[in-house]
């Protein structure tokens, strides 16, 4: 069973659950959700996933109405992980959740809010249409959980150590990404996320500092620095320096303060 229409929901709060999973979209005004006791309020923003046997209060204002979707859970992408959808769709019912719509999400719904609007009887477009919006928002729910298992595993001390470790070699973002294990778009999205700059600026600031310290605690030349903290020559160190740092090499050499 996989069906869709379009409801309002009742100005006074109800309760029921029922033995399949429901997805509820926000399409016009507002409506509260209680599910389990996790609180959802739903506009054209929102969507609650309702799994089955969930208990759920319900209720909207005088000007909601919602998009209902309703899955029979013993559906081969739902109940067999061996069936090609499992993956993307099974998580949308692990628990009672809110899911936020972007704005490609929330046109889509009311694209397809439209779509019912204008043929009612036409249960089949009906029913490929709702299929459409789960699987948009499984794809959603699955990047989600991508970006929050990148940001586990992204160490930015294991990027600085690879850094430091190739300190006098040319190093790229590219390279950066490989040792995460990561796309370059994925790695400087995920990087950015995690330590507030992106990769270049964090390469840029960590041969800045090694070469700082070089130039206050050695007597190695400046062009000797600049070598070997990755620097194409001793004027490529300088005009990073001052405009980076706001000092030059012989004044940090110097004593002076870094700004």
């Amino acid at each position: 069973m996989l069906d869709a229409q379009l409801l309002k929901l009742p100005v006074a709060a109800h309760q029921h659950n029922h033995q399949h999973h429901q997805v509820v979209v926000g399409v016009q005004g507002t409506a509260d959700l209680t599910v389990e006791g996790t609180d959802a309020r739903l506009d054209n923003w929102n969507a609650c996933m309702v799994p089955t046997e969930a208990t759920h209060d319900y209720c909207g204002d005088d000007r909601n109405h919602v998009l209902v979707i309703n899955l029979d859970p013993s559906l081969p992408e739902l109940s067999s992980p061996a069936h090609g959808d499992y993956d993307r769709l099974a998580p949308l019912f692990e628990k009672p959740r809110t899911l936020a719509m972007d704005s490609k999400m929330q046109g889509l719904v009311q694209f397809v809010a439209g779509e019912f609007d204008r043929s009612p009887d036409n249960a089949p477009m009906q029913r490929h249409l709702a299929a459409g919006i789960l699987h948009c928002m499984a794809d959603r729910l699955q990047e989600e959980r991508d970006v929050t298992s990148n940001r586990n595993v992204l160490h930015p001390g294991i990027i600085r150590r690879y850094i430091l470790d190739n300190l006098h070699h040319k190093i790229t973002v590219s390279d950066l990404a490989s040792v995460a294990c990561l796309s370059v778009s994925r790695f400087h999205e995920i990087f950015r996320e995690v330590t507030g700059v992106t990769p270049y600026q964090f390469l840029l600031q960590t041969r800045l500092d090694q070469a700082c310290k070089l130039l206050a605690s050695s007597s190695l030349s400046v062009s000797e620095v600049s070598y070997r903290t990755g620097f194409s020559s001793h004027s490529a160190l300088t005009n990073a320096l001052r405009k980076h740092r706001g000092i030059t090499p012989t004044k940090l050499r110097f004593g002076e303060k870094v700004a």
